[in-house]
């Protein structure tokens, strides 16, 4: 640390925007990574299950380079909690910018969590249209194919392969508002550490228009015909 002044004063000040630093990092981080997994998972389920696409390559992009850019960065501009300069110094062993505990809980809590939510609606979609999980298994050879136009569903409806698309692409949108919507909750999990999120309220203003921003390139991107069918 290097002082600027005489004001020995000037050390607690540094030490507490250092902490405040490595916290904001702390929480970026853990919200960009919890994405990983529902994006990730519609990709195993569909190579391992033989079953439709849940999830587009491009929605996928929407959300990394897209709906999680504003939020993410608006971590930076999040306030000191209120116990900042009360917690013991950290060990720089075990409580490293990424550590073991924050992998369990963005990939296995947070990030199961919210792959269940994309694959429930995914579900749920494909189940209104005739399509019960046990008849997507090993479905998906027929369901690609362009010269199958008579793919039956659970109750013998018969499927074109553009109809058959149109579903998968609903099947997307579905399942990329879903993961947005849940980062919405993710956002605000990771907006403290320590207290809650009464004690610290809702005073970063970046992070406000960041969920504003999200939800509404959320539904243009869900809206515009061009992108929901890529």
């Amino acid at each position: 640390m290097i002082l600027l002044d005489d004001n020995f004063a000037s050390i607690v000040t540094g030490v507490e925007e250092g902490r405040l630093i490595f916290d904001n990092l702390k929480k970026s981080i853990a919200y960009t990574l919890t994405s990983n997994i529902p994006e990730i998972s519609p990709f195993l389920l569909f190579i391992l299950a033989d079953v439709p696409l849940p999830l587009g390559t491009v929605t996928i992009l929407c959300i990394d380079l897209g709906t999680d850019m504003v939020p993410a960065i608006s971590m930076a501009y999040e306030q000191a909690e209120s116990d900042i300069m009360k917690r013991q110094p950290r060990n720089p062993f075990t409580d490293k910018l990424v550590n073991e505990r924050l992998i369990s809980m963005a990939y296995g809590q947070i990030g199961m969590i919210q792959a269940s939510a994309g694959f429930f609606v995914y579900t749920v979609i494909l189940c209104e249209n005739g399509f019960w999980p046990t008849r997507l298994l090993g479905l998906r050879r027929a369901w690609d194919s362009q010269a199958v136009n008579d793919l039956e569903d659970s109750y013998g409806q018969e499927w074109t392969y553009s109809d058959r698309k149109i579903l998968e692409y609903t099947c997307h949108t579905a399942f990329f508002v879903s993961i947005v919507v849940v980062q919405w909750a993710d956002l605000i999990i990771c907006k403290t550490r320590k207290n809650s999120v009464f004690q610290q309220g809702m005073k970063n203003h970046f992070m406000n228009f960041g969920l504003c921003f999200e939800t509404a390139l959320a539904a243009f991107l869900s809206y515009t015909q061009e992108w929901t069918r890529a």
